[in-house]
């Protein structure tokens, strides 16, 4: 009888394999079964929120069904993260998530709700939002080596504004200073407005700074480009060079990824990887994603996995280096 109640139980584990596989291959052939919800951690009206609206509009008529974006703002985009962290596993609700919500909030905030790689699968990253370092037309360095040369010749006696401490913009001023082995003083305003709006008065020399939010002053003359802080250069402005042409390693690449729920079946996530794909080949989505200064960078599921791999090493120096901390 035990033997035999072994051999049933073994036929049994035999059997449960194709069930399992057959039973996601038909939740994928019958998805989606209910409307999809695109998930935005930030308020709406951001850059988050426009490209998830759009790609929802693209979404819905692919695959034939609903699509809805819903915002889900509070503590710098943590609460929405973990809110889809903790969502079914069935493809019916999504992420769009910046880079800084992914890969820096896990060691700026000291209670963090969610892990980025654990309880995430990737899609697919979506496009790639350019930063760069602008000054004042009336700061004497004209390039990027003309600055460090600067910083080091009156340590100390530079400041460059941020959106607020911890925030990207302040992040890649530390970068900066450590590769450049520089001392330039951070100082921090409420907002990226604020912060590039003082910079263009004179009040301060320096900023680091989104492309849509600093290239309108750049383009009239009350800012000059140093350089993009992305690894290549953006084809949104490729006349500016890369911070990394004259220091190699310096660029941090600010991105919007699509994420669904760890153990989201892999028929699903496939789908949802060719449609987007589809759609962000078209001009119109291009065309979209560069009036908000963000440039269409689709590519697979394990290039966003790996992104994010390096992403978490490159911001976890940064930020301890910053000694930035939020609660």
């Amino acid at each position: 009888m035990n033997s035999r109640r072994t051999l049933i139980t073994g036929g049994a584990c035999l059997a449960a394999a194709p069930f399992m596989w057959s039973s996601a291959a038909r939740a994928a052939d019958a998805y989606p079964s209910k409307v999809i919800t695109i998930l935005v951690p930030q308020t709406p009206g951001g850059a988050n929120d426009i490209i998830a609206r759009a790609l929802a509009q693209k979404l819905a008529a692919a695959i034939g069904g609903a699509v809805i974006v819903e915002n889900k703002p509070g503590a710098g985009g943590n609460v929405g993260t973990a809110y889809v962290a903790r969502a079914p596993k069935d493809g019916h609700t999504l992420l769009l998530n910046a880079q800084s919500v992914q890969t820096i909030n896990p060691f700026l905030y000291r209670n963090v709700p969610f892990d980025p790689v654990k309880d995430f699968e990737p899609i697919m990253v979506v496009g790639v939002a350019p930063y760069m370092l602008a000054v004042n037309p009336a700061f004497p360095a004209k390039n990027l080596r003309e600055l460090v040369a600067l910083a080091k010749a009156q340590p100390g006696k530079i400041n460059y504004a941020s959106a607020g401490n911890g925030t990207v913009n302040h992040l890649l001023g530390e970068m900066l200073k450590t590769a450049a082995g520089i001392d330039i003083v951070h100082v921090p305003y409420r907002g990226a407005a604020a912060a590039a709006t003082d910079v263009v008065a004179g009040q301060l020399p320096m900023t680091f700074g989104s492309f849509p939010g600093l290239m309108p002053f750049v383009r009239n003359g009350q800012l000059r480009a140093l350089g993009v802080c992305t690894e290549k250069r953006t084809q949104l402005a490729p006349e500016l060079p890369t911070l990394a042409e004259t220091i190699p390693g310096l660029y941090a690449n600010a991105w919007y990824g699509l994420f669904a729920p760890a153990g989201t079946p892999r028929e699903i996530i496939t789908r949802l990887h060719l449609e987007i794909s589809k759609a962000m080949e078209g001009a119109d989505m291009k065309e979209r994603l560069a009036g908000l200064g963000v440039e269409a960078a689709p590519g697979t599921p394990a290039q966003l996995a790996s992104l994010m791999r390096d992403d978490l090493v490159r911001w976890a120096k940064i930020v301890k280096d910053s000694g930035a901390q939020l609660d």
